[in-house]
């Protein structure tokens, strides 16, 4: 549909007739029209301004009127879930983030990039939902406040590099981090995933504490432990099997879990971490309360380019008479 954004300003259309103190057919364009080496004062050089220029001169008043009033295309209404849920995801960066235990499309790969590939398309997935994010190892760090931004949010993940905020675990930090954000918005479904490796092993505040305060303020916390239950390494004496994740206190995750309502899931490889996924999206169902907008599309630069045009073909043609004009007066002297 096309409208226009500002349409009083169409009252501005007949200021010409109010400022004008000549009709038409007796107004006069020109002036005098001096040539060098010459002592006369000038020639005078006039034109009655006929129909055609009058309505050329309206026609470009009346495109830039129009231009100036902003008109628009408003397209089709589309519908957009209006409430959600606040999720915050929780992702650990230590250094142990970068033992490539977990295969990723065939090939072998290490645990952050696992969680980048199955991240991003469950941020995808939650339409209607702010999404947040936090990234920590020494200390944690809001990476993105919540937004229903969710291709924001997913490259910030996917920019994200092992050891940049560190290389330890401060598991508790995290917890305390979104709940100060939490704290910012208006009450909802607070959800909160934690994706770690480890256990805490730095920070200010412990996960005992900031559990606690998650509980008080409700939120939810999903925890989800990272990692193999069995890695092979080459050694001196052949190949080796260990467990790369003896360092994950998965005891401490199902506590924070379960004080908070929540649930602790295990991810050991790719289509485990999809399923913890999947069965988050069952527990926390994304709102389908809607609301729409009509995108709009500014069209000003059309009447505006048009009447540029035509001005500049009545300045071409005003030096052209100008022009005829000194030819004439050179012929008479």
């Amino acid at each position: 549909m096309l409208t226009l954004a500002l349409p009083w300003l169409l009252l501005l259309l007949p200021l010409p007739l109010l400022l004008k103190k000549k009709k038409p057919q007796q107004a006069k364009l020109g002036g005098h029209l001096y040539l060098p080496g010459s002592d006369s004062q000038g020639y005078s050089v006039t034109r009655t301004a006929n129909k055609a220029s009058v309505k050329g001169q309206w026609l470009i008043w009346i495109l830039l009127v129009i231009a100036v009033a902003r008109p628009l295309w408003v397209a089709e209404p589309i519908e957009l879930p209006s409430k959600g849920r606040d999720l915050m995801l929780s992702v650990d960066l230590s250094g142990s983030m970068q033992i490539e235990d977990m295969v990723v499309n065939g090939q072998v790969t290490d645990r952050f990039t696992l969680i980048q590939h199955v991240i991003s398309q469950f941020i995808e997935r939650r339409k209607g939902d702010r999404i947040g994010l936090i990234l920590f190892a020494d200390h944690a760090y809001l990476q993105s406040p919540l937004t229903l931004d969710r291709r924001t949010v997913a490259q910030y993940l996917n920019e994200a590099q092992i050891g940049l905020v560190g290389k330890q675990t401060a598991i508790g930090e995290a917890i305390a981090l979104s709940i100060k954000r939490f704290d910012l918005v208006d009450k909802s479904n607070r959800v909160l995933i934690l994706l770690t490796d480890g256990s805490n092993n730095a920070g200010a505040i412990s996960p005992e504490q900031a559990t606690d305060i998650a509980a008080e303020r409700g939120i939810t916390i999903y925890t989800i432990g990272v990692g193999a239950d069995v890695m092979e390494r080459r050694t001196l004496f052949g190949k080796e099997r260990v467990n790369p994740s003896i360092d994950l206190d998965e005891d401490q995750l199902k506590r924070i879990a379960a004080k908070t309502g929540g649930a602790y899931f295990r991810a050991r490889n790719t289509q485990e971490l999809e399923k913890i996924y999947q069965e988050i999206d069952k527990l926390e169902p994304i709102s389908r309360d809607q609301r729409s907008y009509r995108p709009q599309s500014e069209l000003f630069y059309w009447p505006l380019a048009l009447a540029l045009l035509l001005s500049m073909i009545k300045s071409l043609d005003s030096v052209s008479l100008f022009r005829r004009a000194e030819q004439k007066i050179t012929g008479e002297r």
